[in-house]
């Protein structure tokens, strides 16, 4: 088949399914991609396959018209199953669930270390016609038009979102606005600052947003010393820091607490992914370690300093204010979650006073330019389904 051909084939598609298994940071590098999707066949219905951890915030990507929650097998974290297992009932209702939308097309979206042949294959036993994705290897008949996957440290890895839009240029799909996506409505932002004036923050107080925490070992800043950067931070700006993190993060956030001497608050446990991304929408700044959050920053415009482990370069943040910290070493780009030498001194050899002085930066950088630059991904919109095809 020409090109021309294939062109006119995905320009045709009226039922599309986006297929994102990993995690919400994942997804929200996703969305440029998504946008090209719904620029390029705005008349589609576009329906998005992703893991439960980021079925939350893709309810919140005005490009989606329906999210399947899916905690897919053969994703790291997802369902665990016995080797040799057959699919389970759950697993069978989902893949009956993706047949009978007849779906004329599936995207793929993978990072470089994972392989889009499993999606491939269950799409394709869907009778979803036109597969596409990246492939090391040739996959013959499980994708329809792939993509070969040339990320590789030794040769050079562009940047999530980047991989992504090359992806869907692949079927002649592009967007003008390559900004990250994420609406932020005014009634989350009320009650955002309904839960500040309950934990004693002062009204119009300035604050920034610290959260300490992140999913792998490899990619954790030592807590006090999160701590010590924020409350420089707060010494040098006046801004009150609020620490974030899911419940399970209560010691984390409060040993870095104990290392200051200025007041701070915590609503940890106490936000849902709305819920922060609208504490994040209005910050002043936001501290963290390369997780959801940054991502999360970079889609709602919030200049971001980011304590980034030398694991994968591919996922700093996307066109927004950033500094991105990190101490040089021999063993960069391993790709681990856990830190292959015991050391993490890619993050643990960067100074609290460095830190501080990059979010004391930003501050005033943002302060000269009078004002922070917007975003258009807000105010109300449709009701989105959420379907859970989650395995048990």
């Amino acid at each position: 088949m020409n090109d021309a051909a294939r062109l006119e084939r995905w320009r045709a598609v009226r039922r599309v399914l986006a297929v994102r298994l990993d995690n919400m940071g994942d997804l929200l590098m996703t969305t440029p991609a998504l946008a090209a999707i719904r620029r390029s066949v705005p008349e589609a219905h576009l329906s998005l396959l992703t893991s439960p951890a980021a079925a939350a915030i893709a309810r919140h990507v005005p490009e989606v018209d329906e999210v399947i929650a899916f905690d897919a097998p053969w994703v790291k974290g997802g369902a665990q199953q016995r080797p040799g297992s057959l699919p389970s009932a759950a697993e069978q209702r989902v893949l009956e669930q993706l047949s009978a939308a007849r779906y004329d097309a599936a995207v793929l979206f993978t990072v470089c270390t994972q392989s889009a042949l499993p999606a491939a294959l269950w799409c394709r036993m869907a009778g979803i016609g036109l597969r596409l994705g990246h492939s090391r290897e040739n996959p013959y008949d499980l994708l329809t038009d792939w993509v070969p996957d040339t990320d590789r440290v030794a040769t050079g890895m562009r940047h999530e979102v980047a991989r992504q839009l090359a992806l869907v240029r692949h079927v002649g799909w592009h967007t003008d606005d390559e900004r990250l996506r994420l609406e932020v409505t005014p009634a989350q932002c009320a009650r955002v600052r309904a839960l500040l004036q309950q934990a004693g923050m002062p009204a119009q107080r300035p604050y920034i947003v610290v959260h300490p925490g992140a999913s792998a070992a490899s990619r954790r800043y030592p807590a006090a010393r999160f701590g010590a950067a924020a409350d420089a931070i707060a010494v040098g700006s006046g801004c009150l820091p609020i620490f974030t993190g899911d419940a399970g993060e209560q010691s984390l956030i409060a040993e870095a607490r104990c290392a200051m001497t200025q007041p701070s608050l915590t609503l940890a446990g106490q936000l849902d992914v709305a819920d922060l991304a609208a504490l994040i929408a209005e910050a002043r700044l936001l501290l963290t370690n390369n997780t959801g959050p940054a991502h999360i920053a970079a889609a709602t415009a919030t200049p971001v300093v980011v304590l980034y482990a030398l694991t994968n370069p591919q996922h700093t943040p996307w066109r927004v204010r950033a500094r991105v910290l990190s101490h040089d070493v021999p063993c960069r780009h391993c790709l681990k979650s856990v830190c292959p030498q015991g050391h993490h001194d890619c993050l643990s050899k960067v100074e609290p006073a460095d830190v501080a002085e990059a979010g004391l930066a930003l501050l005033r950088e943002t302060a000269a330019a009078s004002t922070r630059p917007s975003h258009p991904f807000t105010g109300a919109r449709r009701a989105m389904p959420v379907v859970q095809g989650t395995i048990a």
